[in-house]
């Protein structure tokens, strides 16, 4: 299946948010927009923090929250 490149636009970027993303493309050796797709697609690929808890929560085994908080205690007592 081909899938069709959608375009974005962001409105009323700020001249030095701007400025500091062209030069981080330049030093890059990309040009603004290569460097922004680059950005996008690792931001989109990373899980966001409730996605990381809604799988952790599936999740059995390990330390119960009763012996976090003993070990806790017993290092906040030393």
């Amino acid at each position: 299946m081909v899938t069709m490149a959608r375009t974005l636009q962001v409105r009323d970027v700020p001249d030095d948010v701007h400025a500091a993303l062209r030069a981080r493309a330049a030093l890059a050796g990309l040009s603004l927009s290569q460097y922004l797709l680059r950005t996008l697609t690792e931001v989109a690929e990373r899980p966001t923090v409730a996605e990381t808890l809604r799988a952790a929560s599936g999740r059995t085994g390990g330390a119960s929250s009763e012996d976090v908080a003993a070990v806790l205690a017993e290092l906040r007592d030393r």
